[in-house]
């Protein structure tokens, strides 16, 4: 089988002609949410006609200090709805973190402790731990060699050691 490869200027093309779908697509997107903004603020906000008599003046003012009211408490509540959920994420978040078991290390610092230390450490203080190393060798017993209690001719004893298979009579003949 082999596989056909896509030239350079063919993936450059298809790249940029993707990049130009998806520019159509965000200006368009764009020109929409002004629509949809324009369109609010018309049914949510008329013009403001401003009264020419002071009674109606003030209707006008509690009229807008009863909007104002009515949004700052819609507003009090989405507040304190998103701060619920962004804390429900958080405590899910380390929930998570526990389920996995991967913490972040802390920095670890260079202690200088004996092995008996460090294992009373780990084990606690009801457990005594002795972590003499040499206790745990074989024991072996050295053989002493006995002394004879003769004490013979130096000259036999040299000559009893000196063996080495013949070069002894070698060293005697150029004597």
């Amino acid at each position: 089988m082999t596989e056909k490869r896509m030239s350079m200027s063919r993936k450059h093309n298809l790249k940029g002609m993707m990049l130009q779908v998806a520019k159509d697509l965000i200006e368009a997107e764009d020109v929409l949410k002004v629509k949809e903004r324009d369109e609010y603020m018309e049914n949510s906000c008329p013009p403001l006609v401003l009264p020419h008599s002071k009674d109606e003046l003030q209707e006008l003012c509690q009229e807008l200090f009863d909007k104002i009211d009515v949004i700052d408490e819609e507003r009090y509540v989405l507040e304190h709805t998103a701060n619920r959920v962004v804390h429900e994420v958080w405590d899910l978040n380390i929930k998570i973190v526990d389920l996995k078991g991967k913490f972040k290390k802390p920095p670890l610092k260079k202690v200088r402790m004996s092995a008996d230390a460090m294992l009373q450490a780990l084990l606690g203080s009801k457990h005594k731990v002795n972590m003499d190393l040499r206790a745990n060798l074989k024991q072996v017993k050295k053989e002493v060699k006995e002394e004879s209690a003769e004490v013979g001719d130096w000259r036999k004893n040299v000559e009893d050691k000196a063996g080495m298979g013949g070069r002894k009579k070698m060293f005697e003949s150029d004597a």
